[in-house]
């Protein structure tokens, strides 16, 4: 099985690293992690920097927090260790642009490049039913496709450099408006004396249903606001559409008042609480 090196061990990219190597594949992973030893004590082996890390492995896979990181980490020491003939695979959510950037960069050295964010948050990780949208060759994302099966379950190619970014852009549209939506809703039934439980269920069985009204609204009821996926990372997925829209000159006012309400989380000191505290927002 091709060798993996894993650079990125957060909420997300601990739980996929760990599925890695459930797989059976040989994961490396960086010294510098806080998650190293956990991930060392699964199986992985320990390289001191990612230039190491890069010569080592046939495939690199990096899950960093935004653009600036990841391309801090490639042109640091990725660039200069990986091999030709290695493939590279962004799976964070970054500019579709600086992914772009990133696979040609990796062509340079012979190195095929995908883009690849995912969709389904921390439980998704943990359970290897990850959505993972990807963007760049056919003949690169069939030799990752049984990476990608060993971290999600809905694996689609979208197409050309960028456009797995794009599609996640567009993902996190609707979830953090489907969100808003969600806690409006549920404000205004509350202040109206409706039981929530009750409301809740039976929206769950109409056209309303939704898999952000099932998870979240039950973390509503439940004033759970312990981050699966936190403001300030959808703040900034968010931040990421409003500037491919503005590209492409696309306006998007729905996603703008989205925007408000997370600049508005942010100032009350919530980026750390999970989206679904938007609700806070309205008064709670």
């Amino acid at each position: 099985m091709e060798k993996i090196g894993f650079i990125g061990l957060g909420i997300m990219g601990k739980p996929m690293a760990l599925n890695l190597l459930k797989a059976g594949y040989p994961v490396g992973v960086l010294a510098t992690s806080q998650a190293s030893a956990i991930l060392n004590d699964a199986g992985a082996k320990i390289w001191p920097d990612a230039a190491a890390l890069a010569s080592a492995s046939d495939i690199i896979i990096t899950m960093l927090p935004d653009s600036p990181q990841v391309e801090e980490v490639v042109n640091s020491g990725v660039l200069s260790g990986v091999r030709a003939g290695s493939l590279f695979i962004d799976m964070s959510t970054i500019a579709p642009l600086v992914a772009r950037n990133l696979f040609d960069a990796m062509r340079e050295r012979g190195v095929e490049a995908l883009d690849a964010p995912v969709s389904g948050g921390q439980v998704g990780a943990e359970g290897a039913a990850l959505s993972i949208m990807v963007g760049g060759s056919a003949a690169a994302f069939g030799r990752a496709l049984p990476v990608f099966q060993a971290m999600g379950k809905n694996i689609v190619h979208i197409g050309e450099p960028g456009a797995g970014q794009t599609t996640k852009a567009c993902n996190q549209m609707i979830v953090g408006q489907t969100i808003q939506a969600v806690a409006e809703a549920f404000t205004l039934a509350q202040k109206a004396g409706v039981d929530l439980v009750k409301m809740r269920e039976v929206l769950l069985g109409g056209f309303a249903q939704s898999r952000i009204l099932d998870l979240h609204g039950q973390r509503i009821i439940d004033q759970n606001f312990k981050p699966g996926f936190k403001i300030k990372l959808h703040q900034k997925d968010i931040g990421i559409a409003l500037k491919t829209g503005r590209e492409l000159q696309v306006t998007l006012p729905g996603t703008e008042t989205v925007a408000r309400q997370m600049e508005a989380a942010m100032q009350q000191g919530n980026g750390e609480l999970d989206h679904s505290a938007l609700f806070l927002n309205l008064g709670h």
